[in-house]
């Protein structure tokens, strides 16, 4: 509704006009938004705090008598203008030291200034994990949008973490008395209550912080319809169900921020400290904005402590939360507000997923925790996440914040027994086992699909997801294999790394195939089947060479299981101890000792009939011959290996991997004879198999021998796209033997 223009709005365009200034000028030499003075000139609000008027009679450039009048003006508008104006509700004492939030709080700014009279206001949920900082922030925003939304800025707390949260009507009402509603024409009726609130909002441009809402329905009748207003809506929640408003989730602070509020909390403590002490203070904290204001404290009200003394005290996980504690603040309290709003199940499944040794986790290693099905243990992940207990990773994993983490483990202590905790812990490790042996065979010969009776929580129905399983769960079922160690469970450990052993040779840039292997050949040697130690001490033989690039250690280890085998009379292992032995000479540049020892080890392998053995050991006769620069014989012997695969019953999966490394280093012996043409048809040829394929070195080198192929034949740009990728592919993939170093000289040489 447009009220007359007041005596303030008149004098106001006056001296303005006087000024021979626009709108828009006065705005800009004031400060003041131009829709503020022009909605002052037109009586549509009232006059303004002292803080505006002192710009605008600046900017006027009023002194002596007309200053006072203008003031005079302003508070006789005020007293006149009783009736409406904001009492109580006011905003929370903002913090000075705020650091951080830029893209968060432009983007509020944005959407919190783009409202009209007409149109509907808008509406902003802020929303994250408990101390993240959620009302600062909407004070802190409220503070920098004060010019804007001139006719005040309301708050009321809606209590969502209490027990009893504030209900609507109770909120209705305060929200109205604050706007100056008479309590006597307050509504009883809810419905009727929240119309009267949108009719005060539609005409006034207020700011309304809902703070610490508890759901969709205790907000949505606080919200106006239209109005050029704006609401603020913080909650540990989503609040998904409320349409049409933008969601501002907040994270923790990144470290460099941390790091600048501690600095900014404790100025000369901070500045008498390390960064390394600092940084390392905000990590402890988690970089969650409550923490540090709490460590930040700490540090104040005790001088005689430094920064390094705090962090030292800190590092004891055990004691971590007890110390972020301050006065009535602390950090478990605050955890503790969104755990009591939990189902007894959703309970449950919180604590134990302290259990979960990696960094994240899945709903079904979260269903065998708690004995539920993966959907139902989905929608209790789910109801973590919107209470800010979990945090989302990707489309379907989640991790829990550093101090969270410790709040359930505190949890998990205080509330289960110490042998439901341990049935717990052999529930999740067994199946993470289990799962992970189903999920390697698929690689290893005479395995492939899980057998039919298998009944997994994870689909294992095709390579492509057993391989996915095993990388994403990675940290997990290694800390499982590790504690199957520590338990004395020798033969589960060499089960499972018995499984992994086709499917390591796709992903040897994984950094823990030595600690697998080497969990692996100690377990075994545990065993009565010694056959079996000779086995896992050349596994870790390979993974010392191939991962480790220990070259000397696994030289002397497949030397060790060579002799061993040989006491044994087990020729077949030793072909499998020579070929290690070959490749860890191999890649520290020794071709000659390497060359003797595939060699050999194909004659042993032909020897015992193993045919899987003899067509790698091909292989590795011919890449000794390159790294010889017998190329001629390279090339032979590489055709041979693949007339070989072709002849003899090798099993699918070696069949494969040899036919590709085969044709890929026939490429680079081509490319090495300088026979351009050849070459590219070849790796052409043989791209899309070894893209499949996986592992990322011989990929590489195929896009070498293509980018020196076609940039001797003048292609510039096309052999630079193939250089660039086998530079990527080596870094990636940890490529010896100066392949790296090859594909930088090739690129530099284009621009020569």
């Amino acid at each position: 509704m447009v009220v007359a223009l007041s005596s303030f709005g008149q004098r106001l365009r006056e001296l303005r006009r006087l000024a021979g200034l626009t709108i828009e000028e006065l705005s800009e030499a004031s400060g003041v938004s131009a829709r503020a003075i022009s909605d002052m000139e037109r009586g549509r609000s009232r006059a303004p705090q002292a803080r505006t008027l002192s710009a605008l009679a600046d900017a006027l450039g009023l002194d002596g008598s007309d200053r006072a009048r203008l003031v005079e003006w302003t508070r006789s508008r005020r007293s006149e203008s009783a009736v409406g104006r904001p009492r109580g509700g006011e905003l929370p004492r903002s913090v000075r030291e705020f650091v951080g939030r830029v893209p968060e709080l432009r983007l509020l700014r944005r959407h919190g200034t783009a409202g009209s009279d007409d149109g509907p206001t808008p509406v902003v949920v802020v929303h994250g994990p408990p101390g993240v900082g959620k009302t600062t922030f909407a004070v802190h925003a409220a503070g920098q949008l004060r010019d804007r939304f001139v006719d005040g800025q309301l708050h009321v707390d809606l209590r969502g973490t209490d027990a009893a949260p504030m209900d609507a009507g109770e909120a209705l009402t305060r929200l109205l008395r604050a706007l100056d509603v008479s309590p006597r024409a307050i509504a009883d009726d809810e419905a009727e209550r929240a119309g009267q609130l949108r009719a005060v909002l539609r005409r006034r441009r207020c700011l309304l912080v809902l703070d610490n809402a508890a759901s969709e329905a205790q907000v949505r009748p606080l919200l106006p319809g239209a109005g050029a207003g704006l609401v603020v809506v913080t909650s540990r929640r989503t609040l998904g169900g409320l349409e049409g408003v933008l969601r501002i989730g907040l994270p923790p602070l990144a470290p460099v921020e941390s790091a600048g509020l501690l600095r900014a909390l404790v100025r000369d403590l901070a500045d008498r400290a390390t960064a390394q002490d600092v940084e390392a203070v905000a990590r402890l904290c988690g970089h969650l904005p409550l923490a540090l204001r709490i460590a930040g404290t700490r540090l104040a009200s005790r001088p005689e402590w430094t920064m390094a003394h705090l962090a030292a005290r800190l590092s004891d996980a055990d004691r971590r939360l007890a110390g972020l504690a301050v006065g009535d603040l602390g950090v478990e309290p605050a955890f503790a507000l969104s755990y009591a709003q939990l189902p007894g199940p959703a309970r449950a499944m919180f604590r134990r997923l302290a259990h979960v040794p990696g960094v994240d986790f899945a709903a079904p290693l979260a269903a065998v925790l708690t004995g539920t099905g993966p959907h139902d243990a989905e929608d209790q992940l789910e109801e973590l996440v919107e209470l800010g207990l979990l945090q989302p990773v990707g489309f379907d994993r989640y991790r829990f914040h550093d101090l969270i983490r410790l709040f359930a483990e505190k949890r998990l202590r205080d509330e289960e027994p110490a042998d439901t905790r341990s049935a717990t812990g052999h529930r999740m490790t067994d199946w993470l086992l289990e799962t992970a042996i189903v999920a390697g065979r698929w690689f290893e010969p005479g395995f492939g699909a899980p057998p039919a009776d298998w009944r997994g929580l994870v689909p294992l129905d095709t390579a492509e997801r057993a391989q996915s399983w095993l990388q994403v769960e990675a940290d997990n079922w290694l800390a499982a294999l590790r504690g199957a160690a520590a338990a004395g469970q020798h033969q589960r450990v060499v089960d499972v790394a018995e499984s992994m052993h086709w499917y390591s040779d796709r992903m040897t840039h994984w950094g823990h195939w030595s600690e697998v292997y080497q969990l692996s050949s100690a377990a075994a040697a545990r065993l009565p089947d010694r056959r079996q130690e000779i086995t896992h001490i050349n596994y870790h033989a390979w993974a010392q060479a191939v991962c480790g690039r220990r070259y000397d250690d696994s030289a002397a280890l497949a030397m060790d299981a060579y002799r061993l085998a040989g006491e044994l009379g087990d020729i077949g292992e030793q072909a499998n101890a020579l070929s290690y032995a070959g490749d860890a000479w191999r890649f520290a540049g020794d071709y000659g000792r390497a060359l003797w020892a595939y060699c050999r080890a194909q004659e042993l392998a032909d020897s015992a009939g193993n045919h899987d053995e003899f067509v790698q050991m091909g292989l590795g006769v011919g890449l000794a011959l390159i790294g010889l620069g017998r190329f001629d014989e390279a090339l032979a012997e590489l055709r041979t290996v693949l007339r070989e695969v072709d002849t003899r019953p090798v099993a699918p999966s070696p069949k494969n991997a040899a036919q590709v490394v085969a044709r890929v280093f026939s490429a680079r012996a081509l490319a090495e004879l300088r026979r351009w043409p050849e070459a590219i048809e070849e790796a052409t040829a043989v791209l899309p198999a070894a893209t499949g394929f996986g592992a990322l070195t011989p990929l590489g080198h195929l896009h070498l021998a293509l980018g020196r192929a076609y940039a001797a034949l003048g292609s510039t740009e096309e052999a630079r796209g193939h250089l660039v990728r086998a530079g990527e592919l080596f870094e990636e993939g940890g490529a010896r033997e100066g392949a790296t170093e090859l594909a930088r000289s090739a690129l530099a040489a284009l621009d020569v």
